[in-house]
């Protein structure tokens, strides 16, 4: 299905192959660049240490950067429940879009049918698990916000290429803002802790969360929504 995609290869992979066992999870990116042609220079240059298997651009086309079975460098330092620098075991995509510190955008609708069609074939073709499609602020919180709370998660999640809460919109509206006690928020932690998340910084935690799962509101602070949010996940995650 994905043979006939256009390649561009880039220079930054490991040399050594490594197993198709070994690929357990997909990573999604913005570029956060002004352009395709910066985005794809970079990606594509030595100098810049950087890369991933698939570019989606503007108008959903999908170019291959390197084979899946060579590890791209495109999540850096990261950790998800476990399992530390996601290089090894994903397959990391980048979808052109200006990203926080430019201009931040919706995905075209081009782009999410691409982003669909891709993440189904992988997932497919590695056996991959819906838990294991993640964002690359999951697994980096503290230096990364991509791709972003205008990424459509809840759309992945129903065509089974993700996870998602499952509390109904009116209960949530009812829960936001309300305060939670400390023991709470304690709970809350300890509830994104088994759903996979690490890092020190609790905002930036918070925010990671809030961009994948509440994306209405994303301020770095705990209410009744995110705990109940958080519950919800943590159970749907074991299932």
């Amino acid at each position: 299905m994905l043979r006939n995609l256009r390649k561009i290869y880039s220079p930054n992979f490991e040399i050594k192959k490594r197993k198709k066992s070994e690929i357990r999870s997909i990573i999604l990116h913005y570029t956060g660049m002004k352009n395709e042609k910066a985005a794809l220079n970079k990606l594509t240059n030595f100098d810049s240490r950087v890369s991933c298997h698939y570019f989606i651009t503007y108008s959903g086309e999908i170019i291959n950067l390197v084979p899946d079975l060579y590890i791209s460098w495109h999540a850096g330092k990261s950790k998800w429940r476990k399992i530390k620098s996601l290089n090894n075991n994903s397959i990391g995509i980048e979808i052109a879009n200006q990203g926080h510190n430019i201009k931040y955008e919706n995905f075209k609708k081009k782009q999410i049918k691409s982003i669909l069609f891709l993440v189904s074939n992988l997932k497919k073709k590695y056996s991959i698990k819906k838990s294991n499609i993640l964002g690359h602020s999951d697994i980096s919180p503290d230096r990364k916000k991509d791709p972003g709370e205008k990424f459509p998660w809840k759309l992945m999640y129903e065509k089974k290429l993700g996870i998602w809460h499952n509390i109904k919109n009116s209960t949530l509206r009812k829960l936001r803002n309300k305060k939670c006690t400390e023991n709470e928020k304690k709970n809350f932690f300890k509830n994104l802790r088994e759903i996979g998340y690490n890092s020190k910084n609790k905002i930036l935690l918070i925010e990671a969360f809030q961009r994948r799962f509440r994306q209405g509101l994303i301020n770095g602070k705990i209410d009744k929504e995110c705990l109940f949010i958080s519950i919800s996940i943590k159970k749907i995650n074991k299932d």
